[in-house]
């Protein structure tokens, strides 16, 4: 199949391309740069540099590879920065997706995996997570995921042969097996990094906020996907996409793990003691949320290979062992 990704620069999105090639697609990476690293893009794929704005340029670029199936990864990401820049993040991930649809339209593609988020459920009255439960975004980035899910649906509606799958998830941690793709944000607010930037010396200390909820030992429970797993179900859903489909799936391992537990699995893998302070809690912030892979594990037989913490960080130590300055050294 001939697949563009957008965002394919771009932490997830370089872990899906090298899954989509290895898998024997044909791939065309979108990426405007922005925040993703060139370093990063498979040198098998075809590489486009565009903004999701430029319409005409991503129909382009779909006409011209002649492109089947697209999976959509390319969003700003920060929760802290949607609240401060609510407009940048309905600009890029909303408007950016419908002009993004439009192209779709102009080239005739019909199959689409969109990179949706686990933060459209907003804060849940229970854990786990599933498919069925109300959405209620807390902050503009959650809002401008959910937005996209609605015109996906909308826009399904209109054209029964259009065909796609939203996929949700919250904390995507590792790196590939191989040590050839990593993450490189700046700035760095992911937990598990944060921690091994600091193992490395690049980080005076490590902030956690709060020590005071309901749960086993005080900190905030997350569930934590290995990006490989998580590509692999992209790949997977793309691959069963038939016209028509409106598929929506939770992609986790099914059981969530506590700040202090990441941070003593950082510890272990790192064998260093890591410098670490307690701070207030962060307004917003719910006790545990974790959610529930049972559909897409009945439905396409996906299952996160990686369960155990350790060998997660473990994958993401050796990459920042090996790319001490990411994509920049």
């Amino acid at each position: 199949m001939n697949v563009l990704v957008t965002g394919g620069a771009g932490y997830i999105g370089s872990h899906a391309v090298k899954q989509l090639l290895d898998a024997g697609h044909r791939v065309v990476v979108v990426d405007n740069l922005c925040r993703g690293h060139r370093r990063a893009v498979d040198r098998r794929a075809a590489f486009r540099q565009i903004d999701l704005a430029d319409t005409r340029g991503l129909t382009d670029a779909l006409t011209a590879h002649a492109i089947e199936g697209v999976m959509h990864f390319a969003a700003l990401a920060y929760v802290g920065e949607s609240v401060g820049n609510p407009l940048a993040y309905y600009d890029n991930n909303t408007a950016g997706a419908i002009s993004l649809l439009k192209a779709l339209q102009t080239a005739r593609v019909k199959r689409l995996v969109f990179s949706s988020t686990a933060a459209t459920y907003g804060e849940p009255e229970r854990t786990p997570l599933v498919e069925s439960m109300p959405q209620q975004p807390v902050n503009p980035y959650g809002w401008s995921k959910w937005c996209v899910e609605r015109v996906l649906r909308d826009y399904s509606a209109a054209d029964r042969e259009f065909s796609f799958a939203a996929l949700r998830y919250f904390n995507v941690a590792g790196a590939a097996a191989d040590g050839s793709l990593g993450e490189d944000h700046d700035p760095e607010t992911h937990l598990i990094p944060v921690l091994l930037l600091a193992a490395l010396g690049q980080r005076e200390r490590v902030t956690v906020f709060g020590s005071d909820y309901p749960t086993p030992d005080g900190t905030c429970i997350r569930d934590y996907v290995h990006v490989e797993d998580l590509c692999a179900a992209h790949v997977l859903v793309m691959e069963a996409l038939r016209p028509g489909d409106a598929r929506f799936y939770n992609l986790a391992i099914g059981r969530g793990y506590s700040v202090k537990e990441v941070i003593a699995s950082a510890e272990r893998v790192t064998g260093l003691k890591l410098p670490i302070q307690y701070g207030a809690r962060r307004p917003g912030d719910p006790a545990i949320l974790f959610a529930d892979s049972e559909k897409i594990s009945r439905q396409l037989g996906w299952s996160a290979r990686y369960r155990d913490l350790d060998a997660i960080v473990q994958t993401a130590w050796n990459w920042f062992r090996s790319h001490p300055q990411g994509y920049r050294g």
